[in-house]
């Protein structure tokens, strides 16, 4: 998979709010009401993941949870961490809280 430009990068923000280009991968915080609601939405990302075979980097922060994607094989970020992105959007919208 072919590392994108930082032009098409920023193209393809546009259609994700909240997540942000830095540090050569993509990356968005996740807040919720309490602690065990995002641990349950992290196992929910890694279960996408996985099925994926494409990782996310997580850090978990009390009640916010960020996800950093980048293809670290290629070198920064490809189109596999944008689909990774659009997976973990659908799973946040869709976790019923």
């Amino acid at each position: 998979m072919a590392k994108l430009s930082e032009n098409q990068i920023r193209e393809k923000l546009k259609a994700l709010p909240g997540w942000e280009y830095k540090n050569n991968a993509i990356s968005k915080t996740f807040k919720f009401k309490e602690f065990l609601h995002g641990i349950e939405f992290v196992q929910k990302v890694a279960e996408i993941a996985e099925g994926a075979d494409h990782h996310p980097d997580i850090t978990i922060n009390y009640t916010r949870v960020t996800f950093s994607c980048s293809t670290h094989d290629a070198g920064g970020v490809t189109d596999k961490d944008f689909k990774l992105a659009e997976n973990i959007e659908i799973a946040f919208k869709d976790r019923g809280e």
